[in-house]
């Protein structure tokens, strides 16, 4: 039995209480369960229990077996003396009136829940947890209402926002704290579209931001420093003009800014079974233009409030020479599209959203997660093989919101199986589920 059911039982007292006695045949009443740990230390905290005759305020810690306790030697741990309860689902003592006991030697009263939890309730976690299916609940989705549905996506959405905004807070550390190259280390992963999300991330490390800035002015010298510290300007045969005016220019600006000593080597870059506006060579054109055009992208990720402009910005013409070419060597008489509103909208979603929640934690201005969540509400949906599936369920996916939320939904709660953190699936597992399952019959 896993301790998340353990939890869940506690956390909603979802067992019989008539008669409820330690397995020492103390009393017991609990007027609080406490608070979910989701720290280290004891599972739950604050909780309040009258245990015999005293009132106790402190920390509940749940296992599967009494036993763990000592296999997990917080009997000499002095962050468990606050455990006023020990939960288990089976007390596996060999004899039952041996205590188990705190630092100090104090015992710790213990209740066992396995003879006070409906089998019938039991028999639906398992039904969830033993599920084949990627998503447990697949089969029984639809008899959940709309509005736990509704709520457990808002709960997903939240959860993304704060993991993002965590993942961005990362860079900006890395950065020493400056939000310019923050965003600038951030665009260029995300333009890198998972695929080449890594070398992108390498090379916006490699040449730093300030250094862009200073020759934003000339877009060949943005190219060039690009081109050149990716390790894609080596061993070109092309008779082309635009190329030796770059390797040129990425001599000069590589020994001003010492950019050689950070070269990528060209193998990293992946180009099998993309497609051709997704080359890395078009995606470097087009961060190349972004730079050029835009001096400051935290800026325009932070100032621009309508979703039409902040597109618009994003969706800038590479030079000329990426009008015919998606890679040096060869060119091409379809051209090469400007950013696409797909691809813009993809990477509002990945850069402008969480940095806008990363911004919002940083300056305590809850008003930016208001504009994270407002920006995708007006996005269109991603597509994708998750997103599918859930369409095939019934889940409305309408707008990035819907996409991004239930991407959380799969990825953090449905493949780990954390369906008991799930309102969802806590609404198929609890006690309302088989009225639910009744009605839904009829």
């Amino acid at each position: 039995m896993p301790e998340s059911f353990l939890y869940f039982l506690w956390q909603y007292q979802y067992f019989s209480a008539l008669g409820l006695t330690t397995t020492t045949g103390e009393p017991v009443q609990v007027l609080h369960p406490g608070f979910r740990n989701s720290n280290a230390g004891p599972d739950f905290l604050n909780a309040r229990l009258v245990v015999g005759e005293v009132e106790w305020v402190g920390t509940v810690e749940a296992h599967t077996k009494t036993s763990d306790w000592l296999a997990h030697r917080h009997q000499h741990d002095r962050a468990y003396d606050n455990v006023i309860l020990h939960l288990v689902w089976e007390d596996d003592r060999p004899q039952p009136q041996q205590t188990i006991v705190r630092s100090d030697g104090t015992p710790i009263p213990t209740l066992e829940l396995r003879q006070r939890t409906e089998s019938s309730l039991l028999r639906r976690y398992l039904r969830l947890a033993d599920s084949p299916e990627p998503i447990p609940c697949a089969g029984q989705f639809q008899t959940v209402h709309p509005l736990r549905r509704t709520a457990m996506l808002d709960k997903a959405l939240m959860q993304r926002l704060e993991r993002k905004a965590g993942q961005v807070y990362q860079i900006f550390n890395a950065t020493g704290q400056d939000w310019e190259e923050t965003t600038y280390r951030l665009m260029a992963i995300t333009f890198g579209f998972r695929v080449n999300a890594d070398p992108m991330e390498q090379l916006s490390r490699a040449v730093p931001l300030k250094a862009i800035q200073k020759h934003h002015n000339a877009l060949i010298q943005v190219e060039a420093m690009l081109f050149g510290t990716a390790g894609l300007l080596t061993n070109l045969t092309d008779e082309d003009a635009y190329p030796h005016a770059l390797q040129r220019e990425y001599r000069f600006l590589s020994a001003k800014y010492s950019l050689s000593e950070r070269e990528l080597p060209a193998h990293i870059w992946k180009w099998s079974r993309l497609r051709p506006a997704n080359f890395p060579t078009l995606r470097l054109a087009q961060v190349a233009a972004l730079l050029a055009q835009h001096r400051s992208l935290f800026s325009v990720c932070m100032d621009t409030t309508n979703v039409d402009d902040l597109l618009r910005a994003l969706q800038v013409s590479p030079s000329a020479y990426w009008q015919t070419h998606y890679r040096f060597d060869k060119s091409t008489d379809k051209g090469a599209p400007t950013l696409g509103s797909a691809s813009a909208s993809t990477i509002l979603v990945n850069t402008a959203v969480p940095l806008l929640a990363a911004y919002a934690h940083h300056r305590h201005q809850p008003h930016y997660i208001d504009r994270a969540v407002s920006l995708l509400e007006q996005l269109p949906a991603e597509k994708n093989h998750i997103t599918a599936i859930w369409s095939g369920l019934g889940l409305p996916i309408d707008s990035a919101f819907d996409s991004q939320a239930s991407l959380e939904l799969y990825n953090e709660f449905c493949l780990p199986r954390k369906c008991l953190t799930c309102q969802i699936g806590m609404a198929l597992v609890g006690p309302d589920a088989a009225v639910t399952a009744q009605s839904v019959g009829r």
